[in-house]
């Protein structure tokens, strides 16, 4: 709007109209030409002129590169800058590193052997007939004394929300939840690459012990996403439903 308002009176009238000094006006302009943002002045046709303080090209591949040397690659930029300065050299400014960085997509892990963060999508499970979905859980129930717990597994049909397989145990362990799952599956008679077992990523749901049992059953494992905790809604639901019935004991005393 002021720009356009310049053109019309001159930049001290507008400036004095929008209560702007000249040199804020001239900051303005500057800080929007080197963002791209002002078109080439129609008079002059000239394109708007770069900072003169600008590193080119060049020099800022050669920074980057030095940043990404193996001595460097583990260290923060401002460790770099020291490091360099103790040795007589000077690149750039710390900001300046980290925009050149920045750039390039290099301001986190820059470690070639370091693996991307991994992107875990939503999962989703389909069934449209018994013994093709299940999902299973753990919940821990009140013992008789404080601190002390039972631990209920139950597995659940997602089709027909039947309860498929269930124990209760004193403790939570990847070889009960093993012999729950081998067990319902052989009285389902389940066949190899019939069912998705789906669940949390508990420490039982995660271990090797449940990975090589579904394995050798020819199940599919599905996990919920990291630190989602609505992506296991069956159980959790079956759980809430039971532990809401107005006949829910507060504690079960063995």
């Amino acid at each position: 709007m002021i720009e356009t308002f310049t053109g019309r009176v001159g930049r001290e009238r507008a400036c004095e109209a929008f209560g702007m000094s000249p040199r804020t006006f001239r900051h303005r302009r500057q800080q929007a030409e080197g963002r791209g943002r002002v078109r080439p002045s129609r008079a002059s046709g000239r394109p708007a002129r770069t900072h003169p303080a600008r590193i080119d090209d060049k020099e800022r591949a050669r920074i980057v590169g030095v940043l990404c040397e193996p001595r460097f690659v583990d260290l923060a930029p401002a460790q770099v800058y020291a490091t360099l300065l103790d040795q007589g050299v000077y690149l750039c400014s710390i900001r300046t590193m980290y925009r050149l960085l920045h750039e390039r997509g290099l301001v986190g892990e820059r470690r070639r052997g370091h693996a991307p963060r991994k992107v875990h999508t939503k999962p989703q499970v389909h069934a449209d007939g018994p013994n093709q979905a299940w999902s299973w859980d753990i919940s821990r129930l009140a013992g008789p004394a404080r601190r002390q717990w039972f631990y209920g597994y139950v597995v659940l049909d997602i089709f027909s929300r039947a309860i498929v397989g269930h124990t209760v145990e004193d403790r939570e362990s990847d070889q009960v939840a093993e012999r729950l799952i081998a067990t319902t599956a052989t009285r389902q008679h389940i066949d190899r690459d019939q069912l998705v077992l789906h669940s949390d990523r508990g420490p039982q749901m995660t271990s090797m012990t449940i990975a090589e049992l579904l394995e050798d059953l020819g199940v599919t494992r599905s996990l919920s996403r990291p630190r989602v905790s609505n992506d296991n809604p069956f159980s959790e639901a079956n759980f809430k439903t039971t532990k809401y019935r107005p006949d829910y004991p507060d504690r079960f005393d063995n």
